[in-house]
């Protein structure tokens, strides 16, 4: 069962490429969205990043959580349910 992890401190330059494959370090990604402003069309500088198995998301969490991407450290948390 795939987990999806919030990532946070993104910088403005950071894609969906780029965040995908940043986390493929620690395991299978199987999806990764920078989520982008509807009115400027620049990043909110937040995403979400979809793993293959709960041992990849607990690695990417623990592997890159205060990592370095694009020049700017990186917070990752495992994403809460829409209220």
């Amino acid at each position: 069962m795939s987990k999806r992890l919030f990532v946070g401190s993104l910088a403005w330059g950071t894609t969906d490429a780029t965040l995908k494959k940043h986390f493929e370090a620690a395991g299978a990604v199987e999806s990764a969205a920078v989520i982008m402003d509807k009115m400027s069309g620049r990043s909110k500088g937040f995403g979400f990043v979809e793993m293959a198995s709960d041992a990849d998301a607990d690695s990417a969490i623990s592997k890159l959580n205060g990592s370095e991407l694009d020049g700017r450290k990186i917070v990752v948390s495992e994403a809460r349910p829409k209220a």
